[in-house]
């Protein structure tokens, strides 16, 4: 089969649906691939890449249309590309078919199949690797902070200098989904002050980790939705958001708006109001400006200055980092061909029984087969009996408090007891082997309870605390004795296990921190 890669018409638009490395993989699962000449200049991919990568260079949009059997798009198709696709044709790509009704009865028309990659059910697991949605939201938060920063009159990270202090911006984000939690980052790595708030109270993890400061509504209400995204809230929540918005505007110089409820237009965050109340000079970028803005004097598609305040309504953030935004999204297309092609033979099967392809899969064949059924996910875990009542803390086997003073006396003090009735009718050599016993079992006791893991998993803590113990006793068992010089001294068989246990461990600790050092030199720039 044939795979057209048609240059997109849309205004504005840069990205294309294909780059030349995944041109290669596509051939490697058996397609031919044809590119209309001059699809990826604007993501600067010329024709000559692709015809190094295998495919093949068509001159007009007509040609690929009509002679491809599979046609990949970035966004929805014009009219006048729907009358090009051939007849029982496939086509992937960006279709929003709640937003498109029309849309969806032009391509049933013309009998064909569609998969719409904006309707993959991100809720599976397996399906991430197809996920356009957020790799193309991840680009366009980043890209929000770029054009705040563009856009605003200073400095991101705050200055002392010979000239005089430059304070750091404050920004606020209001989202905190893929494209917020990379503006997050973004503007954290910038030097930024970065607030953030999401209806979702689950993320306020995410945004602490990445150097944000979580902004909680005064309001208990779970705003998780479907498919990972958040949900209308109710009127009170809504109020109370409004009331911390607008404490948040007239405190930051910055404002990123995420919110998006799909398949209805963008909820209105910043009113006017609090437009007035932001300092001069302030900047508010809305990423929902396609969708109507969430910002009631957002322009879509332009930045305007209203009351001294820079709001930035573009629609094609994704766009303006195109050679990046190509690339993601080809790699979705590829993830999603490979699963359509199991077989490697250059043909697609449609299979309606995976759950991944059903909910992608819009149109078959003619039929409109949107929206999907449910998803049937597994039923969870059965929650285990409830159990008799706690042992107090710091008592009692499974507590994760160490013990307290008064308990921890009479532990020891019974230990001590039987310590000294031992040493009162054991044999020296049996005493001495006992000591390192009760030696190695105390230290394990303070030191292994109370280990806080900073640079190591909770387990990687743990395995190092033991491995230290048991080179304390492997040491004490090969030390020479302090006593005469016809003290009992190890056998060689004791000495060699000692030894034994020294080396092991000491190539587990030591192990323990390259792992450690590798890891970190992961996130160092």
């Amino acid at each position: 089969m044939r795979i057209g890669v048609p240059k997109e018409t849309a205004d504005g638009e840069k990205r294309v649906a294909t780059v030349p490395d995944v041109v290669e993989k596509l051939v490697k699962l058996g397609f031919t691939v044809a590119v209309e000449s001059g699809a990826g200049d604007a993501a600067h991919f010329a024709d000559e890449t692709y015809c190094a990568a295998g495919a093949e260079i068509m001159g007009t949009a007509a040609e690929i249309w009509a002679d491809s059997d599979i046609v990949f798009k970035v966004r929805p198709p014009s009219p006048d590309e729907v009358g090009l696709l051939r007849e029982g044709g496939t086509l992937i790509g960006f279709i929003w078919p709640a937003q498109h009704p029309e849309l969806m009865q032009q391509l049933a028309a013309r009998k064909a199949t569609v998969l719409a990659i904006d309707s993959l059910p991100r809720q599976l697991s397996r399906a991430q690797k197809m996920d356009a949605l957020t790799s193309m939201a991840g680009i366009s938060g980043y890209r929000a902070v770029i054009e705040a920063a563009n856009a605003f009159g200073r400095f991101f990270n705050g200055q002392i200098t010979a000239a005089g202090k430059v304070p750091p911006a404050k920004v606020f984000i209001a989202g905190a989904g893929v494209a917020g939690l990379a503006a997050i980052g973004t503007a954290a790595n910038l030097g930024a002050i970065v607030r953030a708030n999401d209806t979702r109270a689950e993320v306020a993890d995410q945004v602490k980790s990445l150097g944000g400061e979580f902004v909680k509504v005064d309001y208990e209400e779970e705003g998780s939705g479907g498919g990972g995204y958040a949900k209308v809230m109710s009127e009170g929540f809504q109020a109370a958001q409004r009331a911390m918005y607008g404490q948040q505007a007239k405190d930051a110089d910055i404002i990123i708006t995420t919110a998006l409820i799909p398949g209805k237009p963008a909820p209105k965050l910043i009113t006017a109001e609090m437009v007035q109340s932001m300092k001069p000079g302030s900047v508010i970028v809305d990423m929902a400006g396609e969708q109507g803005g969430n910002c009631e004097l957002t322009e879509p598609g332009q930045a305007v200055v209203k009351h001294g305040v820079t709001i930035i309504g573009y629609t094609d953030l994704v766009s303006r980092l195109a050679k990046q935004s190509s690339t993601l999204y080809s790699n979705n297309l590829l993830r999603l061909t490979e699963e359509l092609c199991k077989t490697k033979d250059g043909v697609i099967d449609v299979n309606m029984e995976d759950d991944a392809i059903r909910g992608l899969t819009v149109i078959k064949d003619g039929s409109i087969t949107w929206p999907p059924p449910p998803i049937q996910m597994p039923a969870p875990p059965p929650k285990p009996a409830a159990a008799a009542a706690p042992a107090p803390k710091g008592h009692g086997h499974g507590s994760s408090e160490p013990m307290s003073a008064k308990s921890l006396v009479t532990v020891f003090g019974l230990g001590a007891l039987a310590f000294a009735l031992v040493g009162l009718y054991a044999p020296a050599s049996f005493l001495a082997h006992f000591t390192v016993f009760v030696l190695a079992c105390f230290i394990g006791y303070m030191v292994v309870w109370n280990v806080t893991p900073s640079l190591h998993t909770p387990l990687m803590s743990v395995t190092n605390a033991i491995s230290s113990i048991i080179a304390i006793g492997a040491l004490i068992q090969i030390a020479p004795p302090l006593t005469d010089a016809g003290a009992d001294r190890p056998n060689a068989l004791i000495l060699a296990l000692a030894v034994l246990a020294l080396a092991l461990t000491a190539v587990n600790m030591f192990g323990g921190f390259a792992v450690t050092r590798r890891m970190l030199a992961m996130f160092r720039k």
